[in-house]
């Protein structure tokens, strides 16, 4: 399923890319399209004329930017002060994110084979195999399923104070990082909030200064404080999804090692030395 998923995500991205590239091909070919005609017509009409269309046509092409060029603008507009606190928030929120997703995906194991090999090797009277099945597994139901092995001597009872003692472990292992990704959630759209609000003071001491309410002054004080907040705002739901995502995908290995612990102990009480 993940082969799959990787394999559409990359023909949707050379798709993406094609269709970039024929849009600005295409885009391309009618600006040339557009200039020649220009030409034509300032040839055939007299000078006057020519200066007036290539005034008008100049316009169009200085007010289209890239979406970079407009995110950096607005960057600046609002104040690197105020808004490279967000953008840290962004950077090592998603840092962390990426660390617990790549740590969950590495945790998931397919345990129903897992424990079918444990059965066999348990049925079988050959603990070891079963330990060093354990061992080579990697997630924390394995580990889990090890630490009860490891105690099988000891008898059932402690083998189901050992798997309980270390769920818990792993429990643990598994939600770390979560809070302080929390804290990003809220300190991006606090940042925001609070440059916002200076800017509004701000705004209103050049209100002061001016000494009449004019709405250049007013609109652009507003529109640099209320910046912050955009940006804030968008950090946080951004992190609010992968945040979601991430307490979905714990909760499932939850699942599933709550169900294997209890299918474990039936498999040793089943075979009981």
């Amino acid at each position: 399923m993940k082969k799959v998923i990787a394999l559409m995500s990359i023909i949707g991205l050379l798709t993406f890319t094609n269709l970039n590239s024929v849009m600005a091909q295409g885009a391309n070919e009618n600006k040339d399209a557009q200039t020649e005609q220009v030409t034509n017509d300032s040839a055939a009409a007299p000078a006057a004329e020519a200066t007036e269309a290539t005034t008008a046509v100049a316009p169009e092409e200085a007010t289209e930017k890239s979406f970079h060029e407009v995110l950096k603008e607005k960057y600046i507009q609002g104040g690197a002060g105020w808004m490279t606190p967000v953008l840290l928030c962004l950077i090592i929120g998603m840092a962390l994110v990426i660390e617990r997703i790549i740590y969950l995906n590495m945790a998931t194991t397919n345990v129903n084979k897992l424990l079918e090999g444990i059965e066999g090797n348990v049925t079988k009277g050959d603990y070891a195999a079963a330990k060093e099945l354990c061992r080579n597994t990697r997630g924390p139901v394995a580990s889990i399923f090890y630490q009860g092995l490891d105690r099988i001597d000891e008898g059932l009872e402690n083998v189901e104070k050992a798997v309980t003692s270390y769920g818990g472990v792993q429990m643990a292992r598994l939600e770390a990082n979560l809070t302080w990704i929390a804290l990003f959630i809220a300190l991006a759209p606090s940042f925001g909030f609070l440059g916002t609000v200076i800017g509004m003071v701000q705004a209103f001491d050049d209100i002061e200064k001016a000494g009449d309410i004019s709405p250049t002054v007013v609109a652009g004080g507003m529109k640099v404080a209320l910046l912050t907040t955009v940006f804030g705002l968008i950090v946080a739901i951004v992190l609010q999804i992968f945040y979601n995502y991430l307490l979905t995908k714990i909760e499932s290995l939850v699942s599933q090692m709550e169900d294997g612990s209890i299918t474990f102990m039936d498999i040793l009480i089943k075979n009981k030395r």
